[in-house]
């Protein structure tokens, strides 16, 4: 990985929000297929020793992604991500949560709703995310969960995915 790439996360407990911002050594159209093309998707989204395999992607408006988090021993922790926005290589809205294999969200899991933002950086691209949550025992409960560790090991993957294409 280039240590010289631009990476922050915060936590705004006050607003309930995660900050996250990217850099990536690669165009914004090759980092937006990263984000929205579920056959690369599954190549580096997950922390290791996980692995993302998608089960339904639609990125449109009102589309869901429905994948798992596949672990070494075969568990599987599924995931629906619903697109309400997008602008093409500009940035995108869904809302996220946990459910199962069925596409059911399991109210009891942390929900959120992502805002991506992808724009130039020299000739690098920056991905700013923003996760909202509805309260701080959601917020919380992410964090606890190792959100900011496996986010880290999902980028690093794609940094390397990228370096080899």
């Amino acid at each position: 990985m280039n240590n010289q790439l631009f990476s922050d996360f915060t936590v705004d407990k006050t607003n309930n929000t995660i900050h996250i911002k990217r850099e990536f050594a690669a165009d914004r159209p090759t980092v937006w297929d990263c984000y929205t093309k579920s056959e690369i998707l599954d190549q580096w989204w997950m922390p290791k020793p996980f692995k993302s395999r998608t089960k339904s992607m639609d990125f449109r408006e009102g589309g869901k992604w429905h994948y798992a988090a596949v672990g070494p021993n075969g568990e599987e922790h599924w995931s629906i991500t619903t697109y309400v926005k997008i602008t093409p290589q500009e940035m995108f809205l869904a809302n996220d949560a946990f459910g199962d294999s069925d596409g059911n969200i399991n109210p009891q899991m942390p929900q959120s709703k992502w805002t991506m933002n992808f724009s130039e950086m020299g000739t690098n691209t920056l991905v700013y995310g923003i996760m909202q949550f509805a309260d701080s025992a959601q917020l919380e409960q992410i964090i606890a969960m190792g959100f900011k560790e496996g986010l880290a090991m999902a980028m690093e993957s794609l940094d390397v995915l990228l370096e080899n294409r």
